[in-house]
């Protein structure tokens, strides 16, 4: 069996890489960036860094600023428009993304809108998009979501509520920066969604169907990182060490999930997000203690070897006994960070019931779930939405 690795070109980490952007945009060939961000990175004033450090190079730079929280097509309508207008002195030649992976997803998704056209519904899976796109540089505000080092973009199309994943080497980041002073402002609420959403990344990755010897290094390093590091970083903001390890620890979960596929808990879990409005963490949080309790049977050694990694068990303990150590763990950590179920997150009962044949029916279609150790049918997957309504 064969593996394609696939990852960015350049990765720059450490306390104040934002400052060199000019660097790595003069090293990715990129002399007129399209800057995507969102109205927060502008508040916080992370934007006005990232200008700041593009001004003083004397760097040609146009932005967006309107980047919403898990992106629809029509906000990344908005933003093709300001691409396609172009920059002082000619076309816009690359896009920088900062801000969390609603904004490095824009600009994923911009990359092949701007040169290729059409529509986002054009590209999602089982299209494989590989076509070259406008080349990316990522700078990631949150440690989660692994985006700046994935080949992979969700956007949700807003006449039907379908999250639509799209994949292909075009979505590739060239570059991606590691900056954790970034990360310090985080709320309580988005390090515990983006924490754990990092850490299902890792799992889902290392349990795989289409795990490789390269993904298991990866995604076993981003447990060994994320598990002993989020409660320390959801706890104390300014605990830059467990900041920066829970941010490389994200990247590797990234590129871990890029190379291996995620499962059942990504498939489940994007029409949540769609048809509630669930933050993309939080509700791979929701299902995440249900659906590996469901799985495990299938791959009871690697989701042992997943709690090894995360410290919950020692080397000579059984299996079975570090898959249960594996389970509390996932469901005190919901507790300890305020984990809702989806009744507790306050969305209507009827309407959960109504949609669940359709959210399996999404889950399914997006070829997520055959990647579990044990695939479902749309049925066990509906019973599972019932398993976690809470």
């Amino acid at each position: 069996m064969t593996a394609t690795i696939v990852l960015p070109r350049l990765i720059r980490t450490g306390s104040g890489a934002l400052g060199e952007i000019a660097d790595v945009l003069t090293r990715c060939g990129i002399t007129r960036p399209l800057i995507v961000t969102d109205p927060t990175m502008i508040t916080l004033g992370y934007a006005d860094r990232l200008f700041e450090a593009l001004a003083a190079a004397g760097v040609a730079y146009g932005a967006f600023g309107d980047t919403e929280p898990e992106p629809t097509e029509t906000s990344v309508i908005a933003a093709e428009a300001v691409l396609r207008a172009g920059a002082e002195g000619g076309d816009y030649d690359g896009l920088v993304a900062l801000g969390g992976g609603s904004a490095i997803d824009t600009a994923k998704a911009l990359a092949v809108l701007g040169p290729h056209g059409g529509r986002m519904r054009d590209y999602k899976v089982p299209r494989i998009v590989d076509e070259p796109g406008l080349p990316v540089i990522a700078i990631p505000t949150t440690a989660g979501t692994g985006s700046e080092a994935t080949r992979v973009t969700v956007i949700t199309d807003p006449e039907n509520d379908e999250k639509m994943l799209c994949m292909g080497l075009a979505f590739m980041p060239v570059a991606a920066i590691l900056d954790p002073d970034l990360t310090l402002s985080l709320p309580k609420r988005v390090t515990a969604d983006t924490g754990i959403d990092a850490l299902t990344h890792a799992i889902e990755a290392y349990v795989s169907r289409k795990a490789s010897p390269f993904s298991d290094q990866q995604a076993l390093a981003a447990m060994r990182l994320i598990a002993p590091n989020l409660r320390r970083a959801f706890h104390d903001s300014e605990d830059r060490a467990a900041r920066e390890a829970l941010l490389i620890g994200a990247c590797f979960g990234g590129i871990a999930f890029s190379n291996a596929s995620v499962a059942l808990v990504h498939g489940m879990s994007r029409p949540i997000g769609a048809f509630f409005h669930v933050p993309h963490g939080l509700s791979n949080a929701m299902l995440l203690p249900a659906v590996t309790t469901w799985s495990i049977p299938a791959a009871p050694r690697r989701y042992a070897d997943c709690a090894r990694a995360m410290g919950l068990a020692g080397e000579g303990v059984s299996d079975a006994h570090a898959n249960d150590a594996l389970l509390d763990e996932l469901r005190a950590l919901n507790a300890e960070l305020g984990v809702p179920t989806p009744a507790g997150f306050g969305i209507r009962p009827e309407r959960w019931q109504q949609l669940r044949p359709l959210m399996a029916e999404q889950a399914l279609a997006s070829g997520s779930p055959g990647n579990n150790p044990r695939i479902p049918t749309a049925d066990e997957i509906v019973a599972l939405y019932d398993a976690v309504w809470g």
